[in-house]
Parts: structure tokens; C-alpha cells; sequence
């Protein structure tokens, strides 16, 4: 049974180590090597009289470690693979999400003061500020994970953090078929359509997978294109992409300056001579930017929203383009018809999982409002045995209407149920 260390001793071996470590001048690099060293010494020193076992002892060096130059007690959930998320709210509430299912955790902070010091130096890492003059901040770890920061006055009972992990190695379509995200039929028209510049938008609820999905539709392209790279964090990984631009964009500074938002640069963008521009997500007026720049030459562009169905996302991106423009509703819907080609849909269901429920071709616009052809359905089929959601991706019967980029990118037509001559 494994020693349970009082926090006192912890803050005692803590103190000592900075005590003995604050004057010492060593390179970053040097940092780690050293502070285990003088941590070990302390440990021993310290807990001579506790007669513990070398896996106690090695476990509270890594205690103290962790809190000095890790991620504090939240380091354990950070190295576990099977934790998508974490959210914190406030010192004493750590809840965890694994396998799709929230649960929370004993694990507690020290003190608000503790919890406070680490959001600091998560933030600190990526040049973001986060005070009661600017409550909320986003920023990243270094493997990618995107953190959320919300302080006091807004966080009424303690700082909130919430971690949303991504997988060391990104997801596959092969592997999204395996977990019965979308159906090999599916998976392959899709595939057609990025590699034929089809303008692709991806949509959902908060938690659906959205981000994910891209990333693994970004895998189809071409790796021979210039791909440009759009974020609020970043975290698309495209890795078989040789040309490839990522930009993020930046907070105002604590005068209020300095603020590049997703507009500019989406602007910015398409004098970098890009072949698609990926936008991570769109929320504002930068919406009538990205449908300009699929509209311009930018073909096989994709990008994702937040909303409750495709018709949502379509009225959603009507609200967001008027945010930019007070332009007539005829001219934003005829713009979005002729940007967009294809939309997606994803659900997280009440087991956790994550799948692709609706696939529409925009067809354009008629008769004022922006026309779908609905490709593919999600048919719920009740629970299997292991209370997991049962059902198929299913074609619906309609044929893709616009084929016209799948003979001029590609040069040939595939055989595909959708795809008829």
C-alpha cells in the first residue's frame, strides 16, 4: 500500500529545494537535471524518519518535481492517453472525461494560490497574460493540448481551467471507421471530394469532434499544395503537408493593443499564394472573409462551426456575415451557396461517442433560401449489449449533384455509389 504524504511535508520539501536552488545560474536545459538532483537530496533528508520504500520516495520526488516544473497534480492526467479532457473548477473539483464518459477525481490543489501559480506559468509558456484586469485567456501546451483560463471577478468559486488533450498521434479515417464514426462508404466520398477541392464545412455541438474530423480530412490532401493554416490555438497537426503555413491569432496586451484577430488574418492569407486556406473555427465577422476567400480561387477550402444541425449553421453564418457587413439577406445566402459545397454534421451521443449523423451537398440558391442535398443520414438503432449507441451512417438515395470539380481536379471519375456519370 502506497505511503499518502501530508501536505506539509510537500510544502516543506518544496521550500527547501527553492531555498537551495534560487541562486544556482544553469541553462534551461541544465534546469530539469539539476532540480531532480537537489529534489532527491531534500527527499532523503526529510524523510529519513518515515522509513519509506524506494517507490514512495520516487513518488514524492515526482510530486515535488511536477510542482516545480511540470503541471503540479495534474500531471498524472496529462500522460494519461485515455483522457480527453480535463476541467477544474476551483482548487478542491477536478473532473476528468475518459473514453467519453465525465467523472471526477480526488485529486485536490493545495491551495487557490497553488491552482493560481500553475495557471500562471501555463500562460506565461506562450506569452498570454491572465489577471483580474483580463479574467479570461486561451493558450496551449506544448503537445498541442488548448487550454481555457477563466479567473476572478468572472470565476465566482475559483479559478476554471479546462484542458482539452489531443492524442499524441492524431486519428485516422481508418480509425474513425473502426469506432463506427462514419461508414467506410462515407469515409470514401469524402476522401473524393478533398482531393477534388470540394469547399468543405464541418459542424457540431461543443465536444462533437469537430477539430478532430478536420485534421483527419486534412490527411487526404494533396501533399504537393501550399495549405495555410487559420486558428484562434493552434492545434491542426498536418503532418503530410511539406508546404504548409500555420498562423494563430493574438490577444490584445494589457493597454488594449496588439490584437490580431482570425479576420486579418485570413486576409493576410491570400497574399501568400495559398491553394487552400483551413480556417480552425469561425464564430464572427470573420465568417464573409473565409466564404470570400473559397470564393475566390481558394478552392478545396475547409473550415468548422459551432451549431445544433446544418440548417443552424446555415443561419448562424447568415448572423456572422452581417457582423461583418450590413449586406441584404438575398446577398449573404447567395454568397454562402456559392462558397460552400459540402457540409458535415457531428454528434456526440449520451455514451460518449463521437460520429458523423448528416452529409448535405449545397446545391445553391433558390427561391431565397440556400437548397441541401441531403447525402447521408445517421439512423439510431437503439443499444447494444455494452449500453453503446447502435446504428449506420446511411445513404439516403440522392446522387451527388455537382460533379463538375471531380472532372477537373481529378481527371477522371471515380466509381462511388454517389458519383454517377
Amino acid at each position: 500500500m502506497s505511503y499518502q504524504f501530508d501536505n506539509e511535508i510537500i510544502k516543506e520539501i518544496r521550500y527547501e529545494v527553492v531555498k537551495r536552488t534560487e541562486l544556482i545560474n544553469v541553462s534551461e536545459e541544465e534546469m530539469d537535471t539539476m532540480l531532480i538532483s537537489v529534489v532527491e537530496e531534500v527527499v532523503f533528508e526529510k524523510t529519513r524518519h518515515m522509513h519509506l520504500g524506494i517507490s514512495d520516495k520516487k513518488r514524492l520526488v515526482e510530486t515535488v518535481f511536477n510542482s516545480l516544473r511540470r503541471f503540479d497534480i495534474l500531471e498524472p492526467l496529462l500522460k494519461d492517453p485515455d483522457i480527453t479532457e480535463i476541467m477544474i473548477n476551483g482548487p478542491d473539483n477536478i473532473f476528468i472525461e475518459k473514453n467519453g464518459i465525465s467523472e471526477k477525481t480526488s485529486l485536490k490543489f493545495e491551495s487557490r494560490e497553488q491552482l493560481e501559480d500553475l495557471i500562471q506559468r501555463i500562460v506565461s509558456k506562450v506569452n498570454r497574460s491572465v489577471n483580474e484586469a483580463q479574467p479570461i485567456a486561451d493558450a496551449r501546451l506544448s503537445d498541442g493540448s488548448r487550454v481555457n483560463v477563466v479567473l476572478n471577478p468572472v470565476a465566482l468559486n475559483g479559478p476554471l481551467v479546462t484542458i482539452r488533450k489531443f492524442p499524441e498521434k492524431p486519428l485516422t479515417m481508418e480509425k474513425l471507421i473502426e469506432s463506427d464514426s462514419i461508414s467506410n462508404e462515407a469515409a470514401d466520398f469524402l476522401k473524393i471530394l478533398v482531393q477534388a477541392k470540394y469547399n468543405l464545412f464541418i459542424c457540431g455541438g461543443t465536444g462533437s469532434g469537430k477539430t478532430t474530423f478536420l485534421n483527419v480530412l486534412s490527411n487526404f490532401i494533396p501533399s504537393t499544395e501550399r495549405i495555410i493554416t487559420i486558428e484562434d490555438s493552434a492545434e491542426l497537426r498536418l503532418s503530410n503537408i511539406a508546404n504548409l503555413a500555420q498562423m494563430e491569432t493574438r490577444n490584445a496586451n494589457t493597454e488594449g493593443i496588439g490584437e490580431i484577430p482570425m479576420k486579418a488574418l485570413i486576409k493576410t492569407s491570400l497574399r501568400m499564394r495559398p491553394e487552400r486556406i483551413i480556417v480552425g473555427e469561425v464564430r464572427g465577422e470573420e465568417a464573409l472573409d473565409m466564404l470570400q476567400a473559397m470564393n475566390t480561387g481558394h478552392e478545396g477550402s475547409m473550415s468548422t462551426g459551432h451549431a445544433n444541425s446544418i440548417p443552424d449553421m446555415l443561419s448562424r453564418l447568415e448572423t456572422m456575415v452581417l457582423m461583418a457587413a450590413p449586406l441584404p439577406l438575398e446577398a449573404i445566402r447567395k454568397q454562402i451557396a456559392s462558397s460552400l459545397d459540402i457540409m458535415i454534421f457531428l454528434s456526440r451521443f449520451r455514451d460518449g461517442t463521437r460520429k458523423v449523423t448528416e452529409i448535405c451537398e449545397v446545391l445553391g440558391y433558390h427561391d431565397g433560401d440556400v437548397k441541401l442535398n441531403q447525402l447521408y443520414r445517421y439512423e439510431e438503432e437503439g443499444e447494444d449489449e455494452n449500453g453503446k449507441v447502435a446504428g449506420h451512417l446511411k445513404s439516403t438515395g440522392c446522387l451527388l449533384q455537382n460533379t463538375e470539380k471531380i472532372k477537373q481536379y481529378l481527371g477522371y471519375f471515380p466509381n462511388h455509389p454517389l458519383l454517377k456519370i
